[in-house]
């Protein structure tokens, strides 16, 4: 549990990293001389190194031991965030928040195979739902303290915490998570091997679609609820989310092992109906938040399920499929702000529903056809 527990601490700062200058804009603004536009792209060039790094350092690494990688990717957070707290140059900002990104790739495309790896068979889902606890927790709790603190003491002492976390969390990996060894040479899979691996595909495929979605409605909450005129309530919209988030992930960590198909399935079809009821109804308050509890819902455990489903269906290529899932995962965020401000722009918050619907049933079938590799049906 330690072990676990170290990683999901991995997780909780790779996430806090990244999210936290969304927060903080006015104040790294103020503080690098930029606008807030500029600003905003340390969180851009954030997911540009993790999009570009994760497969290729992965794929490169396969056969490097587990602990001294995992230490690696840690350190890089470290540096980054020190490099963040001292730096009076927009420019050198923008380098270590790249090199934020890159170590983000390397230790996502890492954290669910060695959680995985930790455990018997039958409590691989398990292990993988308490190694991604740090993610929901990250979003819901520690963005929001990270911003309160950042208007106490400052934005780079806010970042300077960061790196001081990442130092403690590389020796409790140290001490607490267990070493294993790299793929020998003659079991490395290449690439394009991995992405025919029955199953791989159908994951992905549900991975973009159903994370994209997320984003779309996610990244432009707040004009959505603006509309809904529901703006002074957005803090509180997602609070909800981010409590029934973490509602969702401790009740996939319970089932997953046994449930994993029936998860998936019920958590794109609760994010489905939560979708139509903001369509349908989505100027009603009490709609709005019972809708939103079914999002955080149907989110919280997500990462865990996919995660899980591409770990056990790529079996011992599970870093090389997880890099793969992580590049599809940024792919999305990405998608997300870029197809949802389209939307925005031409047709208004109108559009964010049928293009949620569009998304998530594809994802819905795809997941149902993909009954023998990808999301098996439970076996006795």
């Amino acid at each position: 549990m330690a072990s676990l527990l170290a990683l999901a601490m991995a997780g909780f700062v790779t996430i806090l990293t990244e999210a936290l200058p969304a927060g903080l804009l006015p104040q790294i603004s103020a503080g690098l001389e930029i606008s807030e536009a500029l600003a905003g792209q340390l969180v851009t060039f954030y997911a540009i190194g993790s999009l570009v790094a994760a497969i290729p350092l992965t794929a490169a690494t396969q056969g490097a031991r587990r602990r001294p990688l995992l230490l690696a990717a840690i350190a890089g957070f470290a540096v980054a965030n020190t490099v963040t707290t001292f730096s009076g140059s927009y420019v050198l900002t923008m380098v270590a928040r790249f090199l934020a990104g890159v170590s983000a790739g390397l230790l996502w495309a890492l954290l669910a195979g060695y959680a995985a790896r930790m455990v018997p068979e039958h409590q691989k889902g398990r292990a993988i739902a308490i190694a991604m606890v740090g993610t929901p927790l990250a979003l819901s709790l520690g963005v929001p303290a990270g911003t309160f603190l950042g208007n106490l003491v400052g934005w780079r002492m806010c970042f300077g915490i960061m790196s001081g976390l990442a130092l403690v969390l590389m020796v409790w990996v140290r001490i607490t998570v267990p070493d294993f060894a790299g793929q020998a040479a003659g079991k490395r899979l290449s690439l394009g091997h991995v992405f025919t691996v029955a199953g791989v595909r159908p994951v992905l495929f549900a991975v973009l679609a159903f994370v994209l979605a997320h984003n779309i409605l996610y990244t432009y909450i707040a004009p959505f609820l603006t509309v809904a005129g529901m703006a002074e309530r957005t803090d509180l919209v997602l609070l909800v989310f981010g409590v029934t988030s973490l509602l969702g992930i401790w009740i996939i960590g319970v089932l997953i092992d046994r449930h994993l198909r029936a998860l998936t399935l019920s958590s794109t079809v609760l994010f489905g109906l939560s979708a139509l009821a903001f369509g349908v109804t989505g100027e009603i308050p009490s709609v709005i938040y019972a809708a939103t509890a079914a999002w955080g819902l149907a989110y919280g455990g997500a990462a865990t399920l996919f995660q899980t489903a591409i770990a056990k269906t790529a079996g011992e290529a599970a870093d090389v499929a997880q890099s793969m899932l992580v590049t599809a995962w940024n792919m999305a965020i990405a998608g997300g702000g870029i197809i949802g401000g389209a939307l925005l722009g031409l047709f208004g918050v109108s559009a964010f529903s049928p293009a949620l619907l569009a998304l998530l049933v594809p994802t819905l079938a795809v997941v149902w056809a993909a009954k023998r590799h990808g999301f098996p049906a439970a076996r006795r």
